[in-house]
C-alpha cells in the first residue's frame, strides 16, 4: 500500500530548519505567517522576550471578506504594516513558516512592503 505524502510534516521540518537561523529582536522583529484553508494570520514577534508585538488576521471583526484568497492576504499585509508603523517598527525579518513563497504568502509580503515594512 502506498502511503500519501504528509505535506504539513515536510512544511514543519522546513519551518524548524529556518527557525534555527531566523530570529526576531525588538529592533527588527520576525514577521511570522500562518496560512490555513480559510484564513491567513500574520504576527510581529520579538523572540528575545518571547512576545507578540502586533498581529493581524482575517478572523477578526474588522475583516468581513473571505480570508482564503490572495486579495485577503494582501489586505492583511497592509494591516500588519499599519499596526507596525503605530508601534514604531519599520524593519522586519520575514518568516514564511516553511510555506512556498507563492500565492497568498507572497501577496501578504507584497502588501506589507507596500505598507512600508522593509525586509
Amino acid at each position: 500500500m502506498i502511503k500519501p505524502i504528509d505535506k504539513n510534516k515536510g512544511r514543519l521540518r522546513r519551518h524548524k530548519r529556518v527557525r534555527g537561523k531566523v530570529s526576531g529582536t525588538a529592533a527588527r522583529p520576525r514577521l511570522n505567517v500562518f496560512r490555513s484553508a480559510a484564513h491567513i494570520y500574520a504576527q510581529l514577534i520579538d523572540d528575545d522576550k518571547g512576545v507578540t508585538l502586533c498581529a493581524a488576521s482575517t478572523v477578526g471583526k474588522e475583516f468581513a471578506d473571505y480570508g482564503g484568497n490572495v486579495e485577503a492576504a494582501k489586505k492583511i499585509g497592509l494591516a500588519i504594516a499599519e499596526k507596525a508603523k503605530k508601534a514604531g517598527i519599520t524593519e522586519v525579518v520575514f518568516d514564511r513558516s516553511g510555506y512556498v513563497y507563492h500565492g497568498r504568502v507572497a501577496a501578504l509580503a507584497e502588501g506589507a512592503r507596500e505598507g512600508g515594512l522593509k525586509f
